[in-house]
């Protein structure tokens, strides 16, 4: 079980820290070339939810690689689990992009299984 949610966790932290860097270092206008919702938001909002994507990145994995704070991994699983919620339910279900749902989806159900697998550290 164990390298399974470390299979998770990795993933993640792959797909997150990606996409908060792109989020944080590239141009706004190039970013809403490729993704329209940016448009609707003021680039502070977006280098904000790419901040809070690289961190809970960086939170997905440390923490308990590191063995240092490691309740911080399941709270980190929580906040990528927010992240996919508020993404899927105020960004593209209204804007009716259905063809992005099986990725928030995929993200929101891996992220609640590390929250669920680490756990543990509550106990």
């Amino acid at each position: 079980m164990n390298i399974f949610i470390w299979i998770a966790q990795i993933l993640l932290a792959l797909v997150f820290a990606g996409s908060g860097i792109s989020k944080l270092v590239q141009p706004y206008e190039k970013l809403a070339a490729r993704m329209a919702y940016v448009n609707d938001y003021t680039p502070g909002v977006i280098r904000a939810i790419g901040t809070l994507e690289v961190l809970g990145a960086i939170g997905v994995v440390l923490p308990v690689l590191t063995g240092i704070l490691p309740w911080l991994t399941p709270l980190a699983a929580l906040g990528l689990s927010l992240i996919q919620i508020l993404a899927f339910t105020t960004v593209h279900l209204p804007k009716k992009e259905y063809n992005v749902l099986p990725v928030n989806l995929v993200l929101l159900l891996l992220s609640m299984f590390v929250l669920y697998g680490r756990w543990e550290f509550f106990q």
